[in-house]
């Protein structure tokens, strides 16, 4: 199994807490309540670019960054791409 196909493969265990919902949504002007189905569909697309360092996984996706934990599947926070 290559590395961003783990990510991949277990994105029905993506999930976040309460006030990652809240900071996500700030964090990216986000006008959705459904953040990890927003997180889940930006992730999958075929221009994500995922990269796994220690603990977390890294999707760069449309000036976006997701950090994403790589054993709970929890998303952290996600960010614009600062340039």
């Amino acid at each position: 199994m290559s590395v961003p196909n783990e990510l991949l493969d277990n994105l029905d265990k993506l999930h976040t807490t309460e006030l990652g919902v809240v900071r996500i949504k700030r964090n990216l002007s986000l006008d959705t309540d459904d953040v990890v189905g927003w997180c889940r569909d930006k992730i999958n697309s075929d221009n994500a670019v995922i990269t796994r360092t220690g603990k977390n996984w890294y999707i760069n996706i449309d000036t976006c960054i997701i950090t994403v934990n790589a054993y709970s599947y929890t998303i952290i926070t996600a960010h614009k791409e600062k340039r």
